[in-house]
């Protein structure tokens, strides 16, 4: 028998079974037979030709996940055309999820969801009609407000077909929820909202507060401050306010354009 084949037919067993190639170098070695040697190189071979074109469609995947993202935010930008206080907002928010989830020490990936989520957490309002965008100086109607409740609902579903997303999903649909459960769309109380839909409120609040409008001037950082406390607790996850006013004391607000 050769030396080496039982080894040799042991890696290639694991390996059709989706187990690591460990050994398959050793087999390479002049100390086994040379039939052993030029099959265990072969196997290395073509294990790295695989590896290199995984490597090559994992790229162009990230970059269509890229491209994805940047296109529905470029349609989400268009939301300014209507809504003038809408414009810059998203990038804000996503901005200050992105460093809250930080802070928190969230791993990277979900660090990323958080901040996709953000900056795509108003794409819903896309759907509104143009009396919502009119009504600075009118009263809303109850079929209005209605409406506005209805924009993380069609958030999720303009996105839900985007499975590279997965729970960034649910934090769009859920960024509206509150702690006391008098939140939209579904309800939801306390740690029955998602963590990234949490802080996505918390951003979402502060980026509202501090921000210029037609009919209001925005508040001061530490007026923001007072409200995001006062709110802590029925409305806002209260540990999640406190980390947030000292990653803002520290690192200061997110730029506008």
């Amino acid at each position: 028998m050769l030396k080496g084949r039982e080894e040799l037919l042991r890696i290639i067993r694991t390996i059709s079974s989706g187990g690591p190639a460990d050994g398959i170098e050793a087999l390479t070695g002049p100390e086994y037979d040379p039939e052993i040697q030029e099959l265990a190189e072969a196997v290395a071979l073509m294990l790295a030709k695989i590896e290199a074109r995984e490597d090559r469609l994992e790229q162009l995947l990230a970059k269509i996940r890229s491209d994805t993202v940047n296109t529905i935010t470029a349609v989400a930008h268009a939301l300014g055309a209507r809504d003038a206080y809408t414009e810059g907002h998203g990038e804000r928010v996503g901005v200050y999820a992105r460093r809250l989830a930080q802070r928190l020490e969230l791993p990277a990936a979900e660090v990323e969801r958080i901040r996709v989520a953000g900056t795509l957490h108003d794409i819903g309002k896309i759907g509104f009609s143009d009396r919502i965008f009119s009504s600075e100086d009118t009263p809303l109607t109850k079929e209005m407000v209605d409406e506005i409740h209805r924009h993380p609902e069609w958030g999720r579903d303009i996105l839900k077909n985007l499975d590279f997303l997965g729970p960034a999903l649910e934090y769009v649909y859920a960024h509206h929820e509150l702690m006391d459960g008098s939140g939209y769309p579904r309800g939801l109380k306390g740690e029955d909202i998602p963590l990234g839909a949490r802080i996505l409120c918390v951003a979402d609040y502060f980026d509202a507060m501090t921000t210029d409008r037609p009919y209001q001037r925005g508040r001061s950082v530490e007026e923001a401050f007072t409200i995001l406390r006062s709110l802590a607790g029925s409305s806002l996850d209260p540990d999640l306010v406190e980390t947030f006013i000292v990653e803002v004391e520290e690192n200061g607000t997110a730029e506008r354009p």
